[in-house]
């Protein structure tokens, strides 16, 4: 089929091109969209050597499945005109998330919500790495409340983000200088920042509160009782997150362990005597979630479980969601099956 990425030059649009690749995307003509400033270049990809086109709405119109890596104004803006010309539209902003009309889909969780909707929303990183593994602990024992706190890697914040660590760290080593900062609230090198976009009327960033309004959608729970604490931390593109819930029904560790070992999209890593549960490092590049550090929380008796998960905020929290919910979107496996081989 043919397939754009819009925003290709960025952070999640190179990784969308690399994951359409990797899991064999059945992609006829790959076209890539950025501003004016990228037009001609030529960018390297699984398909072949492309050529970077400026984005227009006519120029995209014969698309049929369009990835969009792009800010919410220029979702807001685009989205409706391609899907308006028959095209399929995946989009990584948060424009269209809360939308009743439109799915928010995460495709372990809640692959039916697509239907046949021509526009479909990626959900916040850190909600997608956190409601793999909350939807089938739901499903064994009923979740009562969530309480999350993140440690989201600079990528959250685009390449930029990523580039002014690297920049700052070595500021910091190799020049003795302090670190400084433009991308990020405050120095971001050897620091960590509990601040992640703008702060709401009830002290909750609007990070946090999507983490919040995003996974009660994806979940169907409406009045799930969620509270998240967002922070930023010198890693590159893995986010951490520590979990604690409250169930309806009485949880083990044992047994919170034998379901997500089950989970789609989730790895259980949990051995704390052989040094082995999440990490940054480890979970770099992985489309699974790892989860780890599962134990019983004393807090709420028999009905309260702890953890600790990381996902490649770039993967999982992205590009690769964003692949998953094509994969699944009927109109779109429809036009697969008339591909030639």
């Amino acid at each position: 089929m043919r397939v754009g990425v819009i925003g290709a030059t960025g952070a999640v649009g190179r990784e969308l091109v690399e994951v359409l690749g990797r899991r064999r995307f059945p992609v006829t003509k790959l076209r890539l969209f950025a501003s004016g400033r990228s037009a001609g270049t030529i960018m390297p990809t699984p398909f072949g050597d492309t050529v970077i086109e400026e984005f227009s709405q006519d120029a995209a119109r014969d698309l049929d499945l369009a990835l969009l890596a792009v800010s919410g104004d220029f979702a807001k803006k685009h989205a409706p005109g391609l899907v308006a010309a028959g095209v399929t539209v995946v989009d990584n902003s948060s424009a269209f998330r809360l939308e009743d009309d439109v799915p928010l889909v995460v495709p372990e969780v809640n692959a039916a919500a697509i239907g046949d909707a021509k526009l479909i929303a990626n959900p916040n990183c850190t909600t997608a790495i956190l409601v793999v593994a909350l939807a089938p602990l739901h499903a064994a024992f009923g979740i009562k409340r969530v309480i999350v706190s993140t440690y989201q890697a600079a990528s959250g914040a685009g390449a930029e983000g990523m580039v002014e660590l690297e920049r700052e760290t070595r500021r910091v080593l190799v020049d003795g200088e302090k670190a400084r900062n433009e991308v990020f609230a405050h120095p971001l090198a050897f620091n960590v920042i509990p601040h992640i976009d703008s702060f709401q009327p009830n002290a909750y960033t609007r990070e946090e509160m999507k983490v919040a309004w995003e996974s009660r959608k994806i979940m169907g729970l409406p009045d799930l009782l969620i509270s998240c604490t967002a922070v930023r931390i010198p890693t590159m593109r893995v986010h951490g997150e520590s979990v604690t819930i409250e169930t309806e029904r009485p949880v083990t560790a044992e047994a919170a362990r034998a379901v997500l070992r089950q989970a789609a999209g989730v790895k259980v890593l949990d051995d704390p005597a052989a040094l082995l549960y999440p990490m940054p490092l480890t979970a770099t590049g992985q489309d699974d979630v790892e989860a780890g550090r599962i134990r019983a929380n004393p807090v709420f008796g028999d009905c309260g479980l702890d953890f600790f998960l990381c996902g490649d905020q770039l993967l999982k929290g992205a590009a690769l969601n964003a692949v998953q919910i094509a994969e699944r979107v009927p109109a779109l496996t429809r036009t697969a099956l008339r591909v030639p081989a």
